[in-house]
C-alpha cells in the first residue's frame, strides 16, 4: 500500500527550517529532516507528491529540495486540491489561515482521509469547533502537530500517570514555557490536556505585549500574540499556573506537578525528569519505569515529526486511533483565549468559553 501526501505552505514548518530549531545556515536553503516533508519522507509508504504556496519563489525552492516534479507544485491551494488524489495533506501555513485551509481540504474533490495541521489550531474558537465538526461531517482525521504527543517519552508518561497513577490524584501543577502564547504555550497547555485526565474551567490571565518573532522572524509586529500567562483550575479541581514569559534564551520550559502519591519535575534546559513516590509522609525518588536518559531534541524532539507522520500512516492503515485530535485542541486554545479575555477585562473567565467569546481572535504567525 502506498500514499500520496500534500502540504500547503511551505514554510520553515513544512520542511526548510525554523529559527531557534535548526542552523540559521540551512534554513531556507537545504531541506529539514524535522519537518512535515521530512516526516513524510521517513515512512516507508507514504509519498509528498504535491505541495503550494502563493509565493513562486519559496515554491520552487521547496519543490527543488525535496524533488517535488514541476506538475506537483501550484500556485494556489484551491488548484491542488481539485487536480490531486490524495490520503493525507498537511497545513504548514500561519494559523489564521488555518481554518480556510482545513475546510477547503476536507471538502475537496482530493478527498483525503487525514489532515494534518500545524497547531495552534486557529485563531479563535468558533472557527477551530468549525474544522473539527467539518472533518467530523467528511469522515477526515483531524491530526494537530502538537509534538510533544508524538515523543515517546510523553507518551509513556502520560501512560504512567493515567493507568499507574504514579502521582495519584493530581491538585497542583506549575509550568513555565518560552513566550509567546500561540505559538509556543500552545504546546505546554496541550501537554497538560494530553497527560491529565481532565478538562479545563475557569481561567485568569496576563499579558506581557512581549513578543520574541518579530526580531527573529522578521514578521508583522501587529499580530496580538504575545508573552504571557495566567492560571487555569481544572475541572477535578486541580490548580495550575501557566509562565509563558520567558525569552528563549533564558529557559524553555519547566513543569512541576503535585498529587497525592507522589511529585514530578520535568525540566526541557537540563534534559532531567524526576519522579518522588509519597511513602508515609515521605518522598522518595523513585525512576520512572521505562523512561531513560534526558529529554533532548536529538533522542525526542527531532524524532517527533517522523513518529507523527508513522501514527498518520497507521490512521491511513486503520491501525490506530487518533491521539492529537483537533477537539482536544481546542482546549488549549480556548485558554489562551481566555487568558486574553481575563487580562483585558480584569474578570476570571469561564471554559468551555461562552459565544460571543469563541469568537474572540488571537492572531498568530
Amino acid at each position: 500500500m502506498s500514499y500520496n501526501a500534500a502540504i500547503i505552505g511551505t514554510g520553515g514548518i513544512a520542511g526548510m527550517g525554523i529559527l531557534g530549531m535548526h542552523d540559521e545556515d540551512a534554513i531556507g536553503n537545504e531541506k529539514i529532516d524535522a519537518s512535515h516533508a521530512g516526516g513524510y519522507a521517513s515512512t516507508s509508504e507514504i509519498e509528498l507528491v504535491a505541495v503550494a504556496d502563493v509565493d513562486e519563489d519559496k515554491l520552487d525552492t521547496f519543490g527543488d529540495a525535496w524533488d517535488i516534479p514541476e506538475g506537483g507544485r501550484y500556485l494556489d491551494h484551491e488548484t491542488m486540491l481539485a487536480s490531486e488524489d490524495l490520503d493525507v495533506v498537511s497545513i504548514c501555513t500561519p494559523s489564521y489561515l488555518h481554518d480556510g485551509h482545513v475546510i477547503d481540504a476536507a471538502q475537496s474533490p482530493a478527498d483525503p482521509d487525514v489532515i494534518w495541521c500545524e497547531k495552534p489550531i486557529a485563531s479563535d474558537v468558533s472557527r477551530a469547533q468549525e474544522m473539527v465538526d467539518t472533518c467530523a461531517e467528511t469522515g477526515t482525521e483531524l491530526v494537530v502537530n502538537h509534538s510533544f504527543r508524538f515523543t515517546e517519552k510523553l507518551q509513556r508518561l502520560r501512560y504512567l500517570i493515567q493507568h499507574e497513577n504514579i502521582l495519584g490524584d493530581v491538585r497542583s501543577v506549575s509550568t513555565q514555557y518560552r513566550m509567546e502564547l500561540m505559538r509556543n504555550s500552545t504546546h505546554v497547555l496541550d501537554t497538560l490536556v494530553f497527560l491529565l485526565d481532565t478538562v479545563p474551567r475557569e481561567v485568569s490571565g496576563y499579558i506581557t505585549g512581549e513578543n520574541e518573532a518579530v526580531d527573529s522572524l522578521d514578521v508583522d509586529e501587529t499580530v496580538d500574540d504575545a508573552g504571557g500567562g495566567g492560571y487555569v483550575v481544572m475541572e477535578d479541581g486541580t490548580f495550575v499556573t501557566v509562565d509563558c514569559t520567558i525569552p528563549r534564551d533564558i529557559s524553555s520550559m519547566t513543569l512541576n506537578f503535585v498529587g497525592t502519591e507522589g511529585k514530578l519535575y520535568l525540566n526541557n534546559d537540563d534534559g532531567e525528569w524526576r519522579y518522588w513516590r509519597l511513602e508515609d509522609g515521605e518522598h522518595v525518588e523513585t525512576p520512572l519505569d521505562n523512561i531513560d536518559g534526558e529529554w533532548t531534541w536529538d533522542d525526542d524532539y527531532k524524532n517527533s515529526f517522523a513518529n507523527a507522520a508513522a501514527h498518520v500512516q497507521d490512521l491511513l492503515a486503520g491501525e490506530s486511533e487518533n491521539y492529537s485530535p483537533g477537539a482536544e485542541a481546542v482546549r488549549s486554545l480556548e485558554m489562551i483565549v481566555g487568558f486574553y479575555v481575563s487580562h483585558y477585562t480584569g474578570g476570571v473567565v469561564d471554559v468551555p468559553l461562552d459565544r460571543p467569546l469563541r469568537d474572540v481572535t488571537i492572531t498568530s504567525w
